[in-house]
């Protein structure tokens, strides 16, 4: 018996002999730490590197440059409790309006949140805060404090859905005085 010696197939050749490297169009080079081959950057292409001016290390940011980037970390700060407000807003739809743990739960976390953000407010801005920014500091703890207290009102829209709000009449009745009748009628009989 003879045993056919048949070419092995394609794939088989190509994974064992990677094609050869192209290089880029538009001599855009590779990213630093990610050489185009796999072994490791030669004597030359590492001194050229460390010439490079693009390797310097970054200079430190002006005062300027510092506030204006407090300024603007600290707006996320302050506009954060509204980006929840919508899944709040959703939860607060789908848990209902009776009584039960989980409506129970979500009330007391829609007054609890918006509570202590306000009782802390100083303490959120604190470390964005310096003394060249502290007037566009106060527009940004103002904007926290209207946030806080909007999602505040999402809390008592729920209360007020549950029906826990004394905003009828007959929540009131305890208060109420009888009328006087100012007729009587009396019957023929």
């Amino acid at each position: 018996m003879s045993v056919d010696a048949s070419p092995a197939p394609r794939w088989v050749t190509d994974l064992k002999s990677p094609p050869a490297y192209k290089s880029k169009s538009g001599g855009v080079p590779d990213p630093h730490g990610f050489p185009s081959q796999s072994g490791a950057l030669s004597k030359k292409q590492a001194a050229k590197e460390s010439k490079d001016p693009k390797a310097q290390p970054r200079k430190q940011p002006t005062p300027e440059e510092m506030d204006t980037l407090k300024l603007k970390k600290a707006w996320e700060v302050a506009l954060a409790p509204v980006k929840s407000l919508p899944m709040t807003f959703f939860m607060m739809y789908m848990s209902g309006n009776s009584l039960q743990i989980f409506s129970i739960m979500m009330v007391y976390m829609a007054f609890k949140n918006p509570i202590v953000g306000l009782i802390g407010t100083n303490q959120a801005f604190e470390r964005f805060e310096s003394d060249t920014n502290k007037a566009k500091m106060l527009q940004v703890k103002l904007a926290y404090i209207v946030m806080q207290l909007v999602a505040l009102a999402v809390g008592i829209w729920k209360v007020n859905g549950m029906g826990l709000l004394p905003t009828t009449r007959s929540d009131w009745l305890a208060w109420e005085s009888l009328r006087d009748p100012l007729e009587h009628a009396v019957s023929p009989f």
